[in-house]
């Protein structure tokens, strides 16, 4: 993990735990580099949007599960 006085570095590893892809995270750093990290918040709101959708996808999934596995075991008792 990098230095939090490390700014470039702080930045381009929270990019990468957040899954941000190579392309992403070279559109960031550029903003980053230029002095204009402020320029990469429409980017990282689209992408954090696009992740949302995921896990809302993923969490449906689970409830179709969750509900399967309810009728299941009440058929059981």
């Amino acid at each position: 993990m990098a230095e939090a006085t490390d700014t470039l570095g702080f930045i381009y590893q929270n990019l990468k735990d957040a899954g941000c892809g190579k392309e992403l995270t070279e559109q960031c750093m550029s903003f980053v580099k230029k002095g204009d990290a402020l320029g990469m918040l429409p980017i990282l709101t689209k992408y954090r949007s696009s992740l949302l959708g995921t896990v809302r996808c993923g969490q449906k999934q689970i409830d179709c599960l969750d509900y399967l596995i309810y009728k299941l075991q009440k058929e059981m008792i």
